[in-house]
């Protein structure tokens, strides 16, 4: 039965089906934590959209949410379940990661969000600046955990253009318009094709990727592809391409830094906690043409490239597993003590 006491429930209201980031960091925390390591034993846990999902919650140690505000539902039912639903105070062995939309919009309006910070008994943001987006009391409560991939080797690169690759679904927050600007501003003598994967969750975001590519012979719009084909599309491209408006901390940039691939990113918080503030890759964010001019200085000044290349290879040991391993492993077994004490 002591196995059985310490089961972990990871809430993620995206799935597999849906194939994106915190899908992807939800199934590695899975394993992780059901892995034996010398950091202790293997925890018993699940990945959910919702909870309580059934008779096994009664054994639930502790609950990882995904999303204050989209998880909210799953929040308040472990706070209730623990006796804390009409108090807005931390519940033991409840977590909270922190994504984009919740750092960067929701928890400055949204009351759902805001009552999920408050009942955490631990916050977790993705990137370095995502600290300072939470509200000053609840910071003590805060840590960060960098996600991780295992490095891959880049792969040959063609020799007679520059090809550059942007990963993320169609959707407005991740500023799909900005490629699709800057794609019709390069022309053929640029000798530059983007490759643009991303399922259509928006049908004009999906007419606009269409119609660019209908425009502009070195825009392809890829659609949604398996993980596995989107990491070998990074590996084989000389940069990624990364616009959002706002991120909890990407991970399709952790994983071009990790495969040795370059990236161009927005100047967002997000990008700026996994990149540095002194990375030489940025461009203001919705500015189509500092993006055209990074991809041609790409094309055509090798020594900024190269510098690109060692400081994005300076960065990857921060997003190495062993090291995420040991900080979910350590959430985990805190969590467990605080709601084994209660």
């Amino acid at each position: 039965m002591a196995s059985v006491k310490k089961q972990v429930v990871i809430v993620s209201p995206a799935l597999a089906d849906a194939n994106n980031g915190n899908w992807q960091t939800a199934r590695r925390w899975q394993k992780f934590l059901q892995s034996p390591a010398a950091s202790g034993p293997a925890f018993r846990s699940r990945i959910v959209a919702e909870w309580p999902d059934g008779p096994a919650t009664a054994h639930d140690s502790c609950m990882i949410a995904l999303h204050a505000r989209r998880s909210a539902a799953s929040i308040s039912a472990w706070a209730q379940s623990r006796g804390s639903g009409s108090e807005l105070q931390p519940v033991p062995g409840l977590a909270v990661v922190l994504t984009g939309t919740d750092l960067y919009r929701d928890i400055q309006t949204d009351p759902q969000a805001q009552r999920s910070l408050q009942w955490a008994q631990r916050l977790v943001v993705l990137q370095d600046l995502g600290l300072a987006s939470l509200p000053l009391a609840l910071q003590p409560r805060a840590q960060v955990i960098l996600q991780s991939t295992p490095a891959r080797l880049s792969l040959p690169k063609s020799t007679r253009l520059l090809r550059a690759v942007m990963v993320g679904h169609l959707r407005e927050e991740k500023s799909p318009h900005t490629l699709f600007a800057a794609a019709r501003l390069l022309t053929p003598q640029d000798a530059i094709h983007i490759d643009h994967i991303g399922a259509p969750l928006d049908a004009a975001l999906a007419a606009q990727a269409q119609a660019t590519a209908d425009a502009c012979a070195g825009y392809r719009w890829l659609g949604a592809l398996p993980h596995e084909a989107t990491r070998r599309h990074i590996q084989r491209a000389h940069v990624l391409v990364h616009t959002s408006r706002m991120e909890g901390g990407a991970h399709v940039v952790m994983e071009a830094v990790r495969s040795g691939t370059p990236v161009l990113a927005s100047r967002i918080a997000g990008n700026v906690g996994m990149l540095g503030a002194d990375y030489a890759g940025y461009f203001e964010w919705d500015n189509a043409s500092q993006l055209v001019e990074l991809l041609r200085r790409c094309q055509h000044d090798a020594a900024l490239y190269a510098h690109l290349q060692a400081q994005c290879a300076a960065r990857a040991p921060l997003f190495a597993p062993e090291t995420e391993r040991l900080a979910v492993r350590r959430l985990v077994t805190g969590l467990i003590s605080a709601s084994a004490s209660a």
